[in-house]
């Protein structure tokens, strides 16, 4: 049949079955496809999840996350990024957003003052600002909050020379 110049083929009440794509939609939710047979075989056994290795897959993506995203760093009276210590850590405290900064604020009975603050991004915070605090140092991202997260002073988030875990004495 032609319509316009083209040729159409008329529509079957049967898909066409041509396509693998169409037989894995009918398979059953419980079966999976096999090596040589045809249609649908067995399900595998799944294999045991290791979940340390999820939550440290976990945790690398919120890492990537955490570089690329620009958070709120408040500075203190004296005009540097506000810090806070907790057992020989010294950690920079960065905001996802004025709403977590305000509820911040509040926790530390500051909520009248204004506060100021710069938007970095966290590779920059991790990479350049850890290095220059002395002694060991992280990013606090939420401090105070459910949804806070650390980034500690270890290898993989922090440069290797600010790194507690590899023994390096800090150059801070």
């Amino acid at each position: 049949m032609r319509e316009n110049g083209d040729e159409t083929r008329e529509e079957t009440a049967e898909p066409d079955r041509s396509s693998k794509l169409t037989e894995l939609i009918d398979w059953p939710k419980t079966e999976r496809p096999t090596g040589g047979q045809k249609g649908p075989g067995p399900a595998p056994d799944p294999a045991p999840v290791d979940e340390l290795v999820i939550a440290r897959r976990q945790f690398a993506m919120l890492l990537g996350e955490f570089r690329r995203t620009a958070v709120l760093v408040p500075f203190d009276e004296y005009g540097s990024l506000w810090t806070a210590e907790q057992n020989g850590v010294r950690w920079i405290c960065a905001f996802s957003d004025e709403e977590a900064l305000a509820g911040f604020a509040q926790m530390q009975g500051a909520a009248g003052r204004e506060w100021a603050y710069r938007t970095v991004l966290g590779a920059r915070l991790l990479d350049v600002m850890v290095p220059m605090l002395p002694g060991p140092a992280g990013v606090a991202l939420d401090a105070g909050s459910a949804e806070g997260m650390l980034f500690p002073p270890v290898k993989g988030i922090v440069p290797d020379s600010a790194a507690v875990d590899l023994g390096i004495p800090h150059a801070g």
